[in-house]
């Protein structure tokens, strides 16, 4: 190819977030820069800072995909309460990727210092609630978020063993009688 000339590479945004994300479950938010994710998406430095003009743009866009990820659908099975689907899905969620669960925490988390990712932090608990809302009110919803998320930080921070039955019961008592 001609010096100069741009190739057409239509994933490499993506390929780019991929590699973000990587980087952050390999070294932690602190090991993310504009180099770490060139080199791991294998693409010129110039291509991260072209599509994320800042590190929070690229940590924006790894904190949406992260959290598109960790918001499966909800399937509440025959015979099952909400109570019991929910923390069948947090065990899920906590056991079948431990080290993806952190990854989504992390990123989560960062919102803590990082303002700009807050707006992408509050999208994430939003579409949980929204993905409630077929089976309890708003207010429930995010009840029920929050404290799905107390119990996932408590066990990804302490290394305890999730609890189905524990979370299961402590879910119960937020929602309304049935």
């Amino acid at each position: 190819m001609a010096p100069g000339v741009r190739r057409y590479d239509p994933e490499r945004r993506q390929r780019i977030i991929d590699a973000a994300i990587r980087v952050v479950a390999a070294k932690g938010i602190a090991g993310l820069s504009h180099r770490s994710a060139a080199a791991e998406a294998d693409v010129p430095l110039g291509s991260t800072t072209y599509h994320f003009k800042t590190l929070d743009d690229l940590l924006m866009a790894a904190l949406r995909q992260a959290g598109e990820a960790f918001a499966p659908a909800l399937a509440v099975r025959e015979g099952e309460d909400l109570a019991g689907a929910l923390a069948r899905l947090l065990g899920e969620t906590l056991s079948a990727d431990r080290g993806r669960a952190e990854l989504e925490y992390e990123l989560y988390l960062a919102a803590l210092r990082r303002p700009a990712l807050r707006p992408v932090a509050a999208e994430w608990c939003e579409s949980v609630a929204a993905a409630l809302a077929p089976w309890t009110d708003p207010v429930t919803a995010r009840a029920l978020v929050a404290l799905m998320d107390g119990i996932s930080l408590q066990v990804l921070l302490t290394d305890a063993e999730y609890d189905e039955p524990y979370a299961r019961e402590i879910l119960s008592r937020v929602l309304p009688p049935a």
